[in-house]
């Protein structure tokens, strides 16, 4: 048998800032997995830090910048050896995936989608054109789908999405691992009703669906002000735009905060979470950040897919006509606040603790160094889509490196 396996390599997309995305939450979520079974770790990435990054090395995290089209990272892996890398999003295995299979071929290839970009994209454009129905078999989705194909596993953060992935575009499950957040145990200990006051909602407001989310609800505060006029809606979160800015009006109750460095010193404050997503896709990171520090939640029916399965949810599920409503009467009301707060702790503690999930995991994955060739024989339409698409975009780097070494 192999011996036990020791180094990762993610390759990532951004650097993970786990205070402003629930995106870096997730990944340090991942990292923190391998670091408890003392796993060597190397974060490769060709984005730049901003003064929201994580600080890698703190965690002991060797931290290798790469280049898009560029030998460096060729002999960066071969000497590394990786038994495992994980592709944070798609594109990164649509960028490094060929070098990887090319130079560490016995590496464990695994793909965290964080959340299925062809749903969301479907989705918002769904909302943009008035359509009841979002049109799904899009160039998006082939490019998606395909790098699933050509993964060793796929990990999927919602069972909608594997639903999706099994039953409408016939993905093999063997391929999918559901592996959703990865929470330490909580100690329902919060702010109660009466030491709380106001409405807010929290996201990156670069995020489309959180913006979008923003705007709408602009549009819903009045009516709840009308009927609760000494609340307030705060609006956190990063990276806003000009026309979300421009928002905020003290004198109607609706303030633009920005960023939040302390989750909890911030939701602890707050009596009801409001989220009136209409798109978006995986899980919302905000419903869960909220359920954690004891603070209900008003949301669509996107905002909650996903998250409470077969228990109730830890508030309320409202359609944008009844939103309005649906906040006036769970702030109003302190027996059914306490009830969705601890509906909201149950759902945490039964569907997304870490020592739900690490132990099996880790079991796939030990399984997998053992089966490896057998797996990838058994779906080989993922060894056809490497052959196609990465001799395509090998030789295609290949002369781009020509190229930029001719003009030096």
């Amino acid at each position: 048998m192999k011996p036990s396996l020791k180094k990762l390599l993610v390759i990532g997309h951004t650097f993970p800032e786990s205070s402003t995305t629930a995106a870096g939450s997730r990944m340090m979520q991942l990292i923190s997995m391998f670091q408890k079974r003392e796993w060597k770790i190397t974060f490769a990435t060709s984005a730049m830090q901003t003064p929201y990054s994580e600080n890698l090395s703190l965690h002991g995290i060797a931290i290798e910048h790469t280049y898009l089209n560029d030998v460096v990272f060729d002999d960066f892996i071969k000497d590394l050896q990786p038994d495992v890398v994980i592709f944070d999003r798609f594109i990164t295995e649509e960028q490094f995936g060929w070098r990887v299979a090319e130079y560490v071929p016995n590496a464990i290839r695994v793909l965290d989608t964080e959340d299925l970009h062809f749903l969301r994209k479907a989705r918002e454009e769904a909302v943009k054109s008035n359509f009841e129905v979002p049109h799904l078999y899009t160039e998006l989705a082939k490019r998606e789908i395909g790098s699933i194909l050509r993964s060793d596993l796929a990990l999927i953060i919602s069972e909608t999405e594997m639903k999706l992935l099994t039953d409408t575009f016939q993905v093999p499950k063997d391929l999918l691992w559901y592996l959703p957040f990865l929470l330490d145990a909580t100690t329902n200990e919060s702010a109660t009703y009466e030491m709380r006051r106001h409405f807010m909602t929290i996201g990156n407001l670069k995020h489309a669906p959180n913006a979008d989310s923003v705007m709408i609800l602009k549009k819903l505060w009045p009516e709840i002000r009308r009927r609760l006029p000494d609340t307030e809606c705060h609006v956190y979160g990063n990276y806003a735009s000009n026309k979300i800015l421009n928002l905020s009006n003290p004198s109607e109750g609706f303030l633009i905060k920005g960023w939040a460095p302390n989750l909890k010193e911030v939701m602890q404050k707050y009596q009801v979470l409001l989220a009136p997503l209409r798109f978006g896709a995986g899980l919302k990171g905000k419903i869960i950040d909220g359920f954690q520090f004891g603070l209900p939640v008003v949301t669509t029916s996107i905002g909650a897919e996903g998250i409470s399965g077969n228990f109730d949810f830890g508030g309320v599920i409202a359609a944008l006509e009844d939103f309005s409503k649906a906040a006036v009467e769970l702030y109003s009301n302190e027996m059914m606040w306490n009830n969705c707060q601890n509906k909201g702790y149950q759902i945490l503690e039964k569907r997304f603790q870490k020592k739900l999930f690490e132990n099996d995991f880790f079991n796939k994955i030990e399984a997998l160094s053992v089966t490896l060739e057998n797996h990838r024989n058994k779906h080989f339409i993922g060894q056809i889509l490497h052959y196609n698409l990465y001799q395509r975009t090998k030789f295609m780097s290949k002369w781009i490196m020509e190229k930029h070494k001719n003009q030096s």
